[in-house]
């Protein structure tokens, strides 16, 4: 029994060898054929554009489709092959799918056409090499973004690649400048001068009678003060005069007297103002000589209350603002606004006790070019007033010859004129180790105790203030930034709040710093 059941039993495992080692493949099921179908990993694929490329399959192809046929598209040329074509710059994907078989998956990357941007690349290193010799410069081109880096001498240099780039695609500079030298300085000599002459003339005439026929009379323009006459208890009658610069001419037999106002004035005033402003190029400078005068300003309030009083400040003298330019001819453009300003208490205003002057300012602004050492005249501001005043009599005034005596006159004539005169001159500084030059001082005011005094450090060619060979250029641009010429006369220094009653003196408080 046992021999049998052993035949049988190796019968059945040779049979089974048989078929596995010698079955057809076609009778294998299509999962047995390749297990790796179920693997829809993508795989990647890059052409470019205006290229193609062949890709292959294992098994006969039933369809093939592209995500987005703008950037590339794909034409079934055999039962197993593909040709993708590149039309865009991209990213898309690529499916194909076989006959009893799995789907093949591609991410496809359609890079940019080579050629045109070596064609355009090589453009721009023409025209960068034919404007700018010698120039180190590095250009890219990215799409449609063209990269500057490398080094350039000055600003000039770095727009004109920029400009250049720019024709080529969108520019993103990067590039470094040298640094330039240390920016020339200028010395502005500037000369006010302003004279004021004021002639005025006085005539007229008055007549009193101290008491001819006992009667007391007296005739008179009112435009000069006469003499008064007046009576005792005891009958003797007194003149006075109140102006001692009259000519008083008195007949006692007639009891006639009479005042004869004749005076002839001239006054001249100069001012002359020679400030030096030294300026670096480009920067604005200014210069102040005189000083600030407060005034109050009366602040509203919002509810039943006493208003508060704020105290400013305002400037006026001699002021002097500018900005110098070296242009490339070696000339000096000016861009000057001198001003000449006092204070006017004739027309101020006295509010409580307090008289708030005003100011007077004669001003200029313009713009010049001179070369260094020459001069020029940028104000000559006239001003002329003539005044003659007439008062006379009615009727008396008007007799031929005879009425001469019966008017009074006022002539008053003023002149004013301001000079303002400007020399330029380029200035270097003293160089370290010679003597700066010293001021002769009348006496000594003391003697010389500077010994062990603390100074500062020596510095060296380690220390952060050494200059660097080269920036950035939006840096460079930031440093050069030239500011407006500002005509204000600054900003108002506001004291603190006065809460005094009106009765009592305006006493400012300390005002805050500026």
């Amino acid at each position: 029994m046992i021999a049998p059941q052993s035949k049988w039993f190796h019968a059945f495992v040779t049979t089974s060898i048989y078929f596995v080692l010698f079955a057809e493949p076609a009778a294998r099921p299509a999962y047995a054929q390749q297990p790796q179908a179920y693997q829809e990993s993508p795989h990647d694929l890059s052409v470019g554009v205006g290229k193609s490329v062949i890709v292959n399959s294992s098994l006969p192809i039933e369809r093939v489709s592209v995500g987005f046929g703008d950037f590339a598209e794909a034409t079934a040329v055999g039962a197993k092959e593909v040709l993708v074509n590149g039309k865009a710059p991209g990213e898309t994907s690529l499916i194909i799918w076989q006959i009893n078989g799995p789907k093949l998956f591609f991410e496809l990357t359609v890079r940019p056409s080579t050629f045109a941007n070596t064609a355009r690349l090589d453009a721009l290193r023409r025209q960068l090499k034919q404007e700018l010799p010698g120039q180190n410069l590095t250009p890219s081109i990215e799409n449609d973004s063209v990269f500057l880096r490398g080094t350039v001498k000055d600003m000039t240099s770095a727009n004109r690649a920029v400009a250049i780039a720019a024709s080529f695609g969108k520019p993103v500079n990067l590039l470094y400048v040298d640094v330039p030298k240390a920016d020339q300085q200028i010395l502005l000599k500037v000369q006010f001068a302003t004279v004021d002459r004021s002639v005025s003339s006085q005539l007229g005439l008055n007549l009193i009678s101290t008491g001819a026929a006992n009667t007391i009379g007296a005739i008179s323009t009112q435009q000069y003060s006469g003499p008064t006459v007046t009576q005792s208890a005891t009958g003797k009658n007194t003149v006075s005069l109140s102006d001692a610069l009259n000519i008083f001419l008195l007949r006692p037999d007639l009891n006639l007297a009479a005042t004869i106002k004749a005076l002839e004035a001239k006054q001249l005033a100069e001012i002359l103002a020679e400030p030096n402003v030294l300026a670096i190029n480009g920067k604005q400078a200014s210069f102040l000589a005189g000083g600030e005068f407060p005034y109050p300003v009366l602040q509203g309030t919002a509810g039943v209350g006493t208003a508060g009083i704020t105290v400013q400040f305002r400037e006026f003298g001699i002021r002097l603002n500018f900005i110098p330019n070296v242009t490339p001819r070696g000339t000096v453009l000016l861009d000057v606004a001198p001003e000449v300003s006092a204070l006017d208490f004739a027309a101020g205003l006295t509010i409580q006790g307090f008289t708030i002057p005003a100011i007077t300012s004669r001003k200029v602004r313009t713009e010049v070019e001179l070369s260094p050492g020459q001069s020029f005249a940028i104000g000559g501001l006239l001003e002329k007033q003539l005044t003659n005043t007439v008062n006379k009599i009615p009727g008396l005034g008007d007799i031929p010859l005879i009425g001469k005596l019966f008017q009074s006159r006022n002539y008053t004539r003023e002149n004013t004129e301001l000079l303002v005169i400007v020399t330029p001159q380029l200035v270097h500084p003293i160089p370290a180790g010679q003597p700066a030059p010293a001021m002769h001082f009348p006496k000594e005011l003391m003697e010389d105790e500077n010994e062990g005094h603390v100074a500062n450090p020596t510095t060296n060619a380690s220390t952060p203030g050494t200059p660097q060979e080269s920036i950035p250029i939006e840096k460079l641009v930031d440093s050069m930034k030239t500011p407006e010429l500002n005509l204000q006369q600054g900003q108002p220094t506001t004291g603190g709040m006065l809460n005094s009653p009106p009765s009592q003196p305006l006493a400012p408080s300390p005002s805050p710093p500026k």
